[in-house]
């Protein structure tokens, strides 16, 4: 007979395997709104960022006329001048930079939706708004031989993040080659891999032969007709690696990428201080036209995306790309989203002040110099470099691979009677 005590212990086990789906279900509930949160945080951080930059837009450009108290203050020196203008836009920076590594510092070890980082990634924003205000304040209390230390170790900081910001594109591009790739399955994805490749590389020349009439058709541009020249070199060489035999990569991904060392090599020209002879572009009347203010806001939207596209793209710098999500796993590494926003605090600051700390970019202008002009070129060259290099590498690890497997063989053939 069932005694009444077995009977109670088994209508428990029957409700609590009845309780297991509910709370395996409330909890999915939960962690996808958890995850909505964490995805709609992204925005509200680049809006952070967005605002910080034409801050210091606002500083280099009109603090010293809207903001004259400043001269009051002992480290912004004799009128304050050492608030305003390159010094200026290096404090905003700064500010930028404290915020937004305290972030990382605060988030890096995140993993779980359940985890107290979470909600602080996620919320809090009354209190992250209060350390950003102490963020941006700080900063005026620094003395200039500091904020110099701060420009030098920004340089360096701008550099990794064009280096994270070209991986992030070149992985970009990988997956969009490999999304239009001819497949059994997809026997469309052929022809529109075709147009699209086709699209790129007339785009591409196109560019060329725009530039060359644009910046390159009077004898003294030498230095221009070189950057045109070297960018149609390079554009051939990874055409033809992507169509040799023991490649075979196709022409999209190399379309992609011609593109873009073609804007590349575009955009270090216009960077180049306007002149009659190389240059078409006009200098700016100290407002600006309607066409420079445009051109101006359009950079600094484009610049702010993509830095919000890096930081999101985490998975292009894992080493172990194969790990099993789970429901409570956070969407995106929110420490290198932080620290990459951190990172483009500095590249912000070393465009807006053209990369030299001396002098003071001209109002309504952003990144325009001979120093930026030959960042963006080595930055063009450091993308075609990367991009053959990804082309080359699995046929040179596959060549070594053979040539171990040869003499093994070898001797295994001998062993035989």
């Amino acid at each position: 007979m069932i005694t009444s005590a077995e009977a109670v212990e088994a209508m428990a086990e029957v409700v609590s395997w009845e309780e297991v789906p509910e709370s395996l279900e409330h909890k999915r509930i939960d962690y996808l709104a958890e995850r909505k949160r964490s995805l709609r945080a992204r925005y509200a951080y680049g809006i952070i960022f967005l605002i910080t930059n034409l801050w210091a837009w606002f500083v280099r450009d009109y603090a010293q006329r809207v903001l004259p108290e400043l001269h009051y203050m002992k480290s912004c020196g004799s009128g304050g001048n050492d608030c305003f203008h390159t010094l200026g836009v290096l404090r905003v920076s700064l500010g930028s930079f404290i915020f937004f590594f305290l972030m990382f510092l605060t988030t890096s070890k995140t993993r779980k939706l359940c985890e107290a980082r979470n909600a602080w990634h996620s919320g809090w924003w009354g209190l992250k708004f209060f350390i950003l205000l102490i963020s941006m304040v700080v900063p005026l209390f620094v003395p200039s031989y500091s904020l110099q230390l701060y420009g030098e170790f920004a340089r360096i900081g701008a550099g990794i993040f064009l280096l994270l910001q070209l991986i992030s594109v070149i992985q970009f591009i990988n997956w969009w080659n490999k999304y239009w790739m001819p497949d059994e399955q997809k026997k469309q994805s052929c022809s529109l891999g075709l147009f699209m490749s086709t699209l790129f590389y007339i785009a591409s020349m196109s560019g060329i032969a725009f530039m060359y009439s644009s910046h390159a058709m009077k004898s003294p541009c030498i230095l221009n007709i070189f950057f045109i020249t070297w960018t149609t070199i390079l554009l051939i060489v990874m055409m033809v690696i992507s169509l040799h035999s023991k490649v075979n990569r196709g022409l999209l991904s190399s379309g992609i990428m011609a593109s873009y060392i073609v804007f590349l090599c575009w955009s270090a020209i216009r960077s180049e201080p306007a002149n009659e002879e190389c240059n078409r572009q006009k200098q700016g009347n100290g407002n600006g036209d309607w066409s420079t203010i445009l051109g101006f806001l359009i950079a600094i939207c484009s610049i702010v995306m993509a830095t919000f596209s890096t930081g999101i793209d985490s998975q292009s710098f894992q080493f172990q790309k194969d790990e099993v999500k789970e429901d409570d796993d956070i969407p995106y590494k929110y420490g290198f989203f932080h620290l990459t926003f951190s990172l483009g605090a500095m590249y912000f600051a070393m465009l807006f002040i053209s990369w030299n700390l001396n002098n003071s970019a001209k109002k309504w202008s952003i990144d325009v110099g001979w120093t930026s002009t030959w960042v963006k070129i080595v930055n063009e060259w450091f993308a075609a470099s990367i991009f053959l290099w990804t082309l080359i590498s699995p046929v040179l690890r596959q060549s070594e691979v053979m040539d171990h497997e040869e003499p093994v063989q070898e001797i295994d053939n001998s062993a035989v009677p």
